[in-house]
């Protein structure tokens, strides 16, 4: 051992000096495929194959916190555009309201590792959906010109199918129509209306959206053969 001792301080500083070239030297020529670095993403979190029969009420957050691990020459090629998670929903339930998260959701490029996943889970509640035939309510605003009267106003449908959590669907709701503007009116008239649903969870069960109102006035102004002007 002391012959050891003596052969290791012998000439200890170019000892030393030729150590620290071939650690640079080693460092210079390893491949970067065999360095690897950690990184830290913001990504979407996405949800798949939702049951038809099923609403979802409480989403769950739209992102979520990732840590990778990766070679150097891929670091920084890791974005939140190529990076992201997928909760697949296709056996979920009213019942359950928590969902784990773990490294088979994320979809990262070749060679990159999930480290770290926050939250590990995720908080979402479902209702059963459900149907039901609302009325459709006109919206009129202003007032019939002088001399005019509203008898009755008629819409065609008088009802739609919506469909949304059941939760969201009350019968006494209605469905109301865009505005329309009988000051301009000079006779009984037939208008085409949107729809605007009493609540941004339903949507309508057909792809019609609009109605047909038809509004019927007397006092309104008619031209007869003669080309005078009489009234209703």
């Amino acid at each position: 051992m002391k012959r050891f001792g003596r052969w290791l301080f012998r000439n200890w500083a170019l000892k030393l000096l030729a150590f620290l070239l071939a650690l640079v030297l080693w460092l210079t020529l390893i491949p970067e495929e065999r360095t690897f670095s950690e990184k830290s993403l913001t990504i979407p979190l996405e949800t798949h194959n939702l049951p038809a029969d099923l609403e979802m009420v409480e989403r769950p957050p739209a992102a979520i916190d990732l840590t990778v691990r990766a070679p150097n020459r891929l670091i920084d090629q890791i974005t939140p555009s190529n990076v992201f998670a997928k909760l697949n929903l296709a056996g979920a339930s009213v019942a359950q309201q928590e969902y784990p998260l773990n490294e088979s959701m994320i979809s990262v490029p070749a060679g990159v590792t999930v480290i770290k996943i926050y939250p590990s889970k995720v908080r979402l509640r479902l209702e059963r959906t459900q149907q039901a035939e609302l009325e459709n309510v006109p919206e009129l605003i202003g007032s019939p010109r002088e001399g005019m009267k509203i008898e009755r106003v008629e819409v065609a449908p008088p009802t739609v199918a919506v469909k949304g959590p059941e939760s969201r669907i009350k019968r006494k709701d209605r469905v109301r129509t865009t505005p329309i503007d009988v000051s301009v009116l000079t006779q009984s008239s037939e208008v085409e209306a949107d729809l605007i649903l009493p609540n941004p969870d339903l949507r309508l069960a057909s792809s019609s959206g609009r109605v047909k109102v038809r509004i019927i006035i007397s006092g309104a102004e008619t031209a007869p053969a003669n080309g005078k002007t009489k009234k209703d």
